[in-house]
C-alpha cells in the first residue's frame, strides 16, 4: 500500500553560517570549521557475525525450512545494520541542515571508488550518496542552500590560506605544511575550506574563488 500527502515547507530563519564538508573513510565527515565527525560503521564492527551467519547460512539445503530461517536471520541482520546508518545519516543531516544558511559538498565518484576492492566495503558502510541525498532535500524543505563543488577541484592539493597548489598528497599524509606562505594544514579541514570557497557546479547560484 502507498500514499501521497502534501505538506507546506518549513522554511528556518535565516542564519549567517555556511559550512563546506570533506567526507572521508577514517572520518565521515571534516567541516570547514574544524569540526570532524565520526560514522558508527555498523558492519565494520558486526562483520565477525556476517560471516557467521552467512556461512550458516551457506550449509543449508535451499528450499528446506532451517534454510528459510538462517535467510530471515541474514535479512534482520542486514536491516538493522541500515536502520544503523540511516539513523546517524538523518541526524547529522538535520543538524548541519538546521546549523548552515548554506552546506557546500563535492561530488564523489561513489559508483568508481566502489570499484576498488580494498575500499568498497568501507565506503557502502559510511552511505555518503544517501547522506547527500538527505542534505539536499532537507535543504529544500527547510529554505536552505546545497551546492556541489566539481570532483576535479584540487581541495586537497590547494593551500586554504594563500591558494597555492602543492601538488597531489598520498592518502597517508594527513598534515602538511604549505611551501609557499608556510601555513600547516589538517589535510582533511584544510580540503573543507576549499571545498566552502570553490566554484559551485551544481545549484541556482554561481559563485568564484575567493581572492586571498
Amino acid at each position: 500500500m502507498s500514499f501521497v500527502v502534501e505538506i507546506q515547507p518549513e522554511v528556518l530563519p535565516k542564519t549567517d553560517n555556511s559550512v563546506g564538508i570533506d567526507l572521508g573513510i577514517k572520518t565521515f565527515a571534516t567541516f570547514s570549521d574544524g569540526t570532524k565527525v565520526d560514522a558508527p560503521k555498523p558492519l565494520k564492527k558486526r562483520i565477525k557475525k556476517l560471516r557467521k551467519l552467512s556461512k550458516s547460512l551457506s550449509h543449508k539445503t535451499k528450499g528446506s525450512k532451517r534454510y528459510e530461517k538462517a535467510r530471515i536471520r541474514v535479512a534482520k541482520f542486514h536491516a538493522k545494520l541500515k536502520d544503523t546508518r540511516t539513523d546517524f545519516l538523518h541526524k547529522l543531516s538535520t543538524k548541519i541542515i538546521c546549523e548552515n544558511q548554506t552546506v557546500v559538498l563535492e561530488d564523489l565518484n561513489v559508483s568508481g571508488m566502489v570499484k576498488n576492492r580494498k575500499l568498497s566495503r568501507a565506503i557502502s558502510d559510511l552511505g555518503w550518496r544517501t547522506f547527500r541525498t538527505f542534505l539536499e532535500g532537507k535543504a529544500e524543505k527547510y529554505g536552505r542552500y546545497f551546492k556541489v563543488i566539481s570532483r576535479w577541484e584540487p581541495t586537497s592539493q590547494t593551500c586554504s590560506s594563500c591558494g597555492f597548489k602543492g601538488g597531489k598528497l598520498d592518502l597517508k599524509v594527513r598534515e602538511w605544511e604549505c611551501l609557499n606562505c608556510g601555513s600547516k594544514h589538517d589535510r582533511d579541514e584544510n580540503a573543507a575550506i576549499n571545498i566552502l570557497v570553490a566554484p559551485w557546479a551544481f545549484g541556482d547560484e554561481k559563485r568564484t574563488w575567493r581572492q586571498v
